[in-house]
């Protein structure tokens, strides 16, 4: 047991240090627990948004085993891939909006081959040269890009909640009521209680909500839980590589190499929040080698079609709230990951929960991801004239694509595609109007405050992360 250095929180193990066996699995299946909701629905909701029902069981498995593997290797190193430090790693709903489009668009082919691409060529890039592109993300920018993906998830969260889009009962009683019951539960234990309870809220309330509609299936009639595909599912399966084929659309690749860019500002903002508990920032090496577990873990999983792997934050939340900072705690959690993600009726089993469930708790989560995105600009930011028109200008164009995508209709297919993401217009925007426009944030201007700019210095905060549940 050590005590964490100035700044930091009391350290009950260290990076190196390993706690008992049987408390390291404990904790290590707690990672696991917080985190395999939002990270199995990131395939979820993007397999029902492309129409690829029937491989959702597969790209669920998928999830799991790329983010148990890239949990290991950020934990452990693999030559310089790797920031050995404790952080949990999964698929983000960063890459949600541009997977459902394109997928539906050009097909999930297209979509693996993007990520094939740009994941290790855009973070490992970053990596490289991290120093020198960090001053272009303050926490203005990394901030709105946060604010805009739970923004835009919470119309899909209610499409959910209601059914699912394409339900013949779309919005009936039954899945509002399953919606709330889930929400309800999360909230008030997450409000009202402490411990592994507030801890799990959210795995808890699902697992009710799951309950719940079995019991109505049997009850009432209702065909809400299917349980066919999880009999018929083997209980070890091997991935299958190229599973979808590989397609090279350019305004594909441009888009998530646009998204990969905002994925490292998270992950370098998750790394700060670990090591923050040490009172410390981490190295040069820990972000290049973080950075680059992101990436190429993220083209080696598109050949066996896993989404995009980047770093979890809420797990770094229970790394400050529990001083364990034990990498090998992490790594086993990893372990777990790696086994769930080798198992077809571990993802049977997660698509037979009723899109009513999870869609009461995916609106949680994309509340929460945006409510973090605005306590980091609240906090870090010095919301002056200048700031406050680059908030407006970015989520107004952000939502405004989001919510009005047809008024994009007059440009080129490809354009229209592109400039169609929130999350790329908002963190484009933001970029932009941040470099270019002088103040105190602005990596090219070192300006003077003006009347409405306050001199106080600026907080020099490390770029913080979406909650990814």
């Amino acid at each position: 047991m050590s005590n964490g250095t100035d700044g930091g929180i009391r350290i009950e193990y260290g990076v190196d240090e390993k706690p008992p066996l049987p408390k390291s699995i404990l904790l290590g299946l707690q990672h696991v627990a917080v985190m395999i909701v939002p990270a199995t629905a990131v395939a979820y909701v993007v397999a029902n948004g492309v129409g690829a029902e029937a491989d959702a069981a597969y790209l669920v498995q998928m999830v799991l085993l790329f983010s148990g593997l890239a949990t290991m290797v950020q934990a452990y190193t693999v030559g310089p891939v790797g920031a050995r430090l404790p952080i949990v790693m999964g698929s983000s709903f960063t890459f949600v909006g541009a997977t459902i489009d394109i997928g539906a668009s050009f097909g999930l082919a297209a979509v693996f081959g993007a990520i094939l691409v740009t994941g290790f060529v855009v973070e490992g890039l970053i990596g490289w040269q991290f120093k020198r592109i960090k001053p272009f993300f303050p926490p203005l920018v990394t901030g709105l890009v946060v604010v805009i993906i739970g923004l835009y998830l919470v119309p899909v969260a209610m499409d959910y909640a209601a059914g699912g889009v394409g339900a013949s009962d779309f919005g009936a009683l039954h899945h509002i009521g399953l919606a709330a019951l889930v929400l309800a539960i999360a909230v008030g234990l997450n409000m009202f209680t402490r411990g592994v309870t507030r801890l799990l809220s959210v795995l808890f309330a699902i697992f009710v909500g799951y309950a719940t509609a079995i019991a109505l299936t049997f009850a009432t009639g209702l065909e809400l839980v299917d349980f066919s595909s999880v009999g018929s599912a083997a209980w070890i399966a091997l991935p299958s590589p190229t599973r979808f084929g590989f397609e090279f659309e350019p305004i594909a690749i441009a888009t998530f190499a646009v998204l990969f860019l905002v994925s490292s500002m998270e992950t370098v903002g998750d790394m700060s929040g670990v090591t923050a508990a040490e009172g410390r920032n981490p190295t040069n090496e820990e972000f290049r080698g973080g950075l680059f577990n992101d990436g190429l873990l993220s083209s080696i999983g598109a050949v066996f079609s896993a989404f995009p792997i980047t770093s979890f934050s809420q797990n770094v939340g229970i790394v400050n709230f529990t001083g364990v900072m034990s990498r090998h705690v992490v790594g086993i959690g990893g372990v777990f990951l790696a086994v769930l993600g080798l198992s077809p009726k571990v993802g049977a089993a997660v698509t037979t929960i009723p899109s009513a469930v999870f869609g009461g708790a995916v609106l949680l989560m994309a509340g929460m991801v945006a409510a973090s995105g605005f306590r980091l600009v609240v906090t870090h930011v010095d919301l002056d004239r200048r700031n406050t028109v680059i908030v407006a200008v970015s989520l107004g164009l952000g939502l405004g694509v989001a919510t009005t995508p047809e008024a994009l209709a007059g440009l080129p297919s490809g354009a229209e595609l592109f400039f169609g993401q929130s999350v790329i217009v908002t963190a484009l925007s933001a970029l932009v109007l941040n470099t270019f426009v002088p103040g105190t944030e602005s990596p090219l201007f070192d300006a003077p405050p003006t009347d409405a700019e306050p001199a106080a210095d600026a907080v020099d905060a490390e770029p913080a992360s979406s909650v990814d549940d």
